[in-house]
């Protein structure tokens, strides 16, 4: 496995200190961040699942604890929009160029508005998504927000 991927490039070109961990990825897995947290041996709130929605037909990134759900609603209200949807998995995959279940919200092929849950600055550092199936990126949250031009809402449901 590769430990450099357009997200890894991005963060170390943006100057964020982060590290890597790795973990047996499982296809078959129901939920991708729950199993990353269990592979990873840490709390599912501390593993952020890196999600592409649209708000208003336009694709919008939301980043949330693997072991919460979004709010469309809230999500829409983040954005100043009326109504959120997930986005189709093969949508995802064509505007980031990276795979499900590999979805980071660095080094997308395409910028788009993104978002994080206000509960992960509660924590020191999260792992997030590094651009590859069973990568993780090990960073503090604010400089996840820096990185990704996000901005922070209260977004789970």
């Amino acid at each position: 496995m590769s430990k450099s991927t357009p997200a890894t490039l991005a963060l170390s070109k943006a100057g964020v200190a982060f590290e890597v961990a790795t973990y047996d990825y499982d296809p078959n897995a129901e939920r991708v961040g729950l199993q990353a947290a269990e592979a990873l041996g840490v709390d599912p709130g501390q593993v952020l699942k890196t999600l592409m929605a649209q708000v208003d037909g336009k694709p919008v990134c939301v980043i949330v604890p693997s072991d919460r759900e979004v709010s469309m609603k809230k999500l829409a209200a983040a954005f100043g929009g009326k109504s959120a949807a997930m986005m189709k998995p093969a949508d995802a995959e064509r505007l980031t160029g990276f795979k499900v279940g590999g979805v980071s919200p660095f080094g997308q092929r395409r910028k788009v508005p993104t978002a994080i849950e206000d509960e992960a600055f509660a924590l020191e550092r999260v792992y997030i998504n590094g651009g590859q199936r069973g990568l993780q990126v090990f960073l503090a949250p604010a400089d996840a927000m820096a990185a990704s031009g996000a901005i922070r809402g209260a977004l789970v449901a």
